[in-house]
């Protein structure tokens, strides 16, 4: 059995190759809202997310959660600790029954030497957390909390497949989600949604989220006035 033939990043290893990597992990299911990781601990393992889905988070000195991301199946996270040798940079918590298959630093590192391919991808997803970081650091020092609110639902949103020139979010995150990437409250978050749906710029339709105009509503994050919200 191919237990890791869904995780993106083996994709390219053979099934047998991927089979003796899947016999030197250590499998194991977490509930919901169970931690993975503890933000700052010593674990350096790489996890491969079998099934369900994880949200990395971590806490401002107040204890207000800030998400960083959701991850779903398929995906993998820890490379950075096991790269570097470094405390873990933010918790993992289970948003959903979950299983996961743990591999250690050093075969990670193995695994990367081995095979090219997957070293690039590594480099390359590395490099769009910097690119991501710049973003959200630039937003911080420049815009208020609801400029960072409507901004973060643009980038959220995709093109709808069914409508040109529309552009929809899902499944839209929960409220308290969008607070912690806006580095806001839920609060904000729930009177920038009312405010938005007032004015007809977004609409909600059961799980999906759809943005009326989005050039409208970057144009609008980038007018108002810092410290709004």
């Amino acid at each position: 059995m191919d237990r890791l033939a869904t995780i993106s990043l083996l994709a390219d290893l053979a099934p047998a190759d991927r089979e003796d990597l899947a016999k030197q992990c250590a499998w194991r299911t977490f509930r919901k809202d169970q931690t993975v990781v503890e933000s700052q601990s010593d674990d350096r393992d790489v996890y491969f997310l079998v099934s369900g889905s994880v949200r990395i988070v971590n806490f401002s000195l107040s204890g207000r959660p800030v998400a960083y991301a959701t991850v779903g199946a398929g995906a993998y996270f820890g490379e950075l600790a096991a790269i570097d040798g470094g405390p873990r940079s933010a918790s993992v918590v289970a948003d959903e029954e979950s299983q996961l298959a743990a591999l250690s630093p050093d075969a990670f590192v193995a695994l990367m030497q081995s095979h090219p391919g997957i070293s690039l991808a590594v480099m390359r997803r590395l490099v769009g957390i910097v690119r991501s970081c710049d973003e959200r650091i630039m937003d911080l020092a420049t815009l208020g909390a609801m400029q960072r609110v409507i901004m973060e639902l643009c980038r959220l949103a995709k093109p709808d497949p069914i409508t040109a020139g529309s552009w929809m979010i899902y499944p839209c995150p929960a409220q308290r989600e969008i607070a912690g990437k806006a580095s806001t409250t839920r609060e904000t978050v729930a009177r920038v949604f009312t405010q938005l749906q007032e004015s007809e710029q977004i609409r909600r339709k059961g799980r999906s989220l759809y943005l009326t105009d989005r050039a409208a509503l970057e144009t609008l994050a980038h007018r108002l006035a810092p410290g709004t919200g």
